[in-house]
């Protein structure tokens, strides 16, 4: 090899294989990978998905918004060509990887970030001089360089969006969620912080990203101190005012019949709550007596206001925006406030379909 590449790496060994972990530049990155267009080469033929654009600007938005603070995962990619390891003398686990400057590399996993960090660059060229980890495979054809990009992704398991919202520490509404929940008992109680799905047998009634969603109804885009100290106030009286919320916590009544029989947990009327919150908020209206109509509801899975609303015809929870703006319906002929065009146009278009 004439002509080289000089990389410090470590040497490991997974599947009685050897591969190489480096820290390089993020200005080599541009060198090493570079773009190549690959709109008309079929799915088979190519050694991972095809690249989606639109994820690109996001990725490297997050990267300039948080420059102090960004994080990334390392980059895997093969090496198809001429390489060899030399052993530092008293570590043979470390040392340096010469690649021949006619190889060429090919990423297995972590394309989107390799492309943003690009368009990062292209922006902010001090960001050169900062590293990401990239682990080196020996290049064993198309066949292995799929499977590796096929293993590498199948067994990633997405965190959920409530886990996000925990820890989250950037996104203000998550911050923010977070308070209000941590600072009202039962929803702290009841609310679990991990999971975006619950089953049966939870202990827990509610998640954090469905009072996420509903929060960020509630004062869209707007997140400050002001909208934490009304959202949390009304949070308090929504648990103060739904009956069966507080016969749970009195011991009236238990998990089991509160799931099985009424609706009154449900994401989707957290969400309508959401709307409802909306008006009081937008309007700059204190809640409190309007809120005090909520324990007036009935929220029996029975009852037969709820029918196409917030349960289907198969007897099942209906999920989307509709049925939340369904429900909030209910909940502002109750407790006093008017509906828009929109909701009334709703109404309207539910009547028919009852009538038929």
């Amino acid at each position: 090899m004439e002509y080289v590449y000089r990389f410090p790496v470590v040497r490991g060994i997974q599947a009685e294989s050897e591969y190489y972990i480096a820290m390089v530049p993020l200005k080599m990155l541009a060198k090493l990978f570079p773009v190549e267009d690959e709109e008309f080469v079929l799915p088979e033929y190519r050694a991972q998905r095809k690249l989606n654009e639109a994820r690109i600007p996001v990725i490297s938005r997050y990267i300039l918004e948080n420059r102090d603070s960004y994080v990334f995962s390392a980059l895997a990619a093969s090496i198809d060509g001429e390489y060899r390891f030399e052993a530092n003398k008293n570590n043979d686990e470390t040392g340096i990887l010469e690649v021949s400057m006619d190889a060429h590399f090919l990423i297995n996993d972590g394309q989107h970030r390799k492309s943003a960090i690009l368009a990062a660059l292209k922006e902010d060229e001090s960001l050169g001089k900062e590293t990401i980890s990239i682990v080196f495979y020996a290049d064993k054809g198309l066949l292995r360089s799929q499977q590796i990009f096929t293993d590498l992704n199948k067994n990633a398991v997405k965190t959920s969006n409530s886990i996000s919202e925990l820890y989250d520490s950037r996104d203000e509404m998550a911050v923010i969620t977070r308070n209000v929940v941590w600072n009202i008992d039962f929803l702290n109680t009841y609310t679990d912080k991990e999971k975006d799905i619950l089953g049966k047998f939870s202990s827990s009634l509610f998640t954090l990203n469905t009072f996420y969603l509903a929060n960020k109804t509630i004062v869209g885009r707007k997140q400050d101190k002001e909208c934490e100290k009304f959202l949390l106030n009304y949070w308090i009286l929504v648990v103060e005012n739904m009956r069966q919320w507080q016969e749970l916590l009195h011991k009236e009544i238990t998990k089991v019949d509160l799931r099985e029989n009424f609706i009154a947990t449900q994401s989707i009327v957290i969400q309508a709550l959401g709307r409802v919150g909306n008006y009081f908020y937008c309007n700059e209206i204190e809640p409190d007596d309007y809120l005090t109509h909520l324990n007036e509801i009935n929220w029996s899975r029975n009852s037969k206001q709820w029918y196409l609303r917030a349960i289907g015809k198969n007897g099942r929870i209906i999920t989307n925006k509709k049925a939340a703006l369904l429900i909030a319906n209910v909940i502002k002929g109750t407790i006093g406030i008017p509906l828009t065009e929109e909701e009334e146009n709703a109404e309207v278009a539910l009547a028919k379909i009852l009538n038929e």
